[in-house]
């Protein structure tokens, strides 16, 4: 197991950090680009996580992106539909949009708070109904006391369950707060072999914020150095507008570059991104 304290010891610059985020809000508040709208309209992950959910609502949703490629025949599909993993059958027998997967939370969302061996039982029934990438919540409360090596084990053999699949780890970033702590986080999960980290479960008051994709996409771009694995970043969390999604995606472009601007990736979780960015008509 590695020791995080020592090998991840770099704090962030956060005045460096401070400087470069407002460079790149001045400049998105400049593009308007509709290429780039319709890039990140591709990497939307459409997202319904409400306690009221039903099917009906689900369907409407999966309605909404089967009809997108007969509607907007200018425009790629959204990346992913995201929904509890009562619904992923539902949807499975239901989507018939090309290159649009199926993601599920799993694993005791939002809390995280059960045991590893329930964790693994959801996820493995995840994955049995049909999902092609699940999203799980880091255990933040054992991360806070630095139990480190239970943290990355829970990772670790839940993506061991999951095999070519993606596994997203949330981090709950508007919890962590204090930047160190989101960059030693983000490193604790990509080496526990996390496809993508992932700020917020948007269960929380704080969601995604740029400070927190900029630590996470230098993380990204620290463990890239190292191992040559490529990792994906999502944010998640009071996405709702274009000037707030090319934000990130510009923080996204400034440090991870162009290979990283693809749903392979990169992910935008959202519920009312795409209907905001069509009935804009950015496109």
């Amino acid at each position: 197991m590695i020791n995080l304290e020592e090998k991840y010891s770099m704090l962030v610059n956060k005045e460096a950090m401070a400087t470069k985020l407002e460079s790149i809000a001045n400049r998105s508040e400049e593009l308007k680009d509709k290429e780039i709208f319709r890039n990140i309209f591709s990497l939307i992950d459409m997202t319904t996580l409400d306690v009221s959910d039903t099917n009906e609502k689900v369907l409407s949703i999966v309605s909404k992106v089967n009809k997108i490629p007969t509607k907007f025949t200018n425009l790629p599909n959204v990346a992913a539909i995201c929904i509890y993993p009562a619904f992923v059958s539902l949807v499975k027998e239901n989507l018939t949009a090309e290159n649009v997967n199926i993601a599920a939370v799993g694993a005791s969302f939002p809390a995280s708070q059960t045991f590893l061996e329930i964790k693994l039982r959801e996820v493995e029934k995840i994955l049995e109904e049909g999902a092609d990438e699940v999203d799980i919540v880091m255990s933040v409360g054992k991360f806070l006391e630095k139990r480190y090596e239970e943290v990355f084990n829970e990772v670790s053999k839940i993506k061991s369950i999951m095999g070519e699949k993606h596994l997203k780890v949330i981090l709950e970033t508007g919890v962590l707060k204090d930047p160190d702590l989101i960059r030693r986080a983000s490193l604790l999960c990509l080496e526990a072999g996390a496809d993508f980290i992932k700020t917020s479960t948007g269960k929380t008051e704080t969601g995604a914020s740029p400070e927190a994709i900029f630590i996470m996409s230098e993380a990204i771009k620290d463990y890239y150095k190292e191992t040559g694995r490529q990792a994906g970043i999502k944010p998640a969390g009071g996405i709702s507008d274009a000037s707030t999604a090319i934000n990130y995606y510009l923080i996204v472009y400034e440090i991870l570059g162009q290979d990283w601007l693809n749903p392979s990736l990169f992910r935008i979780g959202a519920s009312r991104l795409a209907n905001n960015l069509l009935g804009e008509k950015y496109f």
